[in-house]
């Protein structure tokens, strides 16, 4: 196998879905014994304390669907179009809510899922 560039590597990431990724970076820190989390904890954790109140507005949000509402079928609709989750999948996220529909999207993204959730009948939070 050739060696992949950091570009051809991120355009391999953007083909995946936002599961299929946190597969990966679950594997990956496996594999290599690491934490992709660590590093934004030491940053935070060497913080100065004002620093940690003059931060700028969030730029990735979690959708959080707290509950499916009278309209369970239509929610889980709503979930396998917004995640490419299988109807089983998309059935065990709504059952189980709370439970977090997207993970680190953007604000106009995770604004149009909350939206497109809570049409469908959802109760659903940004985090």
């Amino acid at each position: 196998m050739a060696k992949m560039s950091s570009d051809d590597l991120i355009e391999a990431f953007k083909e995946l879905t936002l599961i299929e990724l946190s597969d990966f970076v679950k594997k990956f820190e496996e594999v290599f014994e690491v934490t992709a989390a660590a590093p934004v904890a030491v940053a935070a954790a060497g913080a100065p304390a004002g620093a940690a109140e003059e931060v700028e507005e969030k730029d990735s949000f979690d959708v959080v669907l707290e509950a499916a509402g009278d309209k369970k079928i239509q929610v889980i609709k709503e979930v396998r179009a917004l995640t490419s989750l299988g109807l089983g999948e998309a059935k065990a996220v709504v059952d189980g809510a709370p439970s977090v529909v997207l993970e680190g999207a953007n604000k106009e993204a995770a604004e149009k899922a909350k939206a497109a959730l809570e049409e469908a009948g959802a109760t659903v939070t940004l985090k």
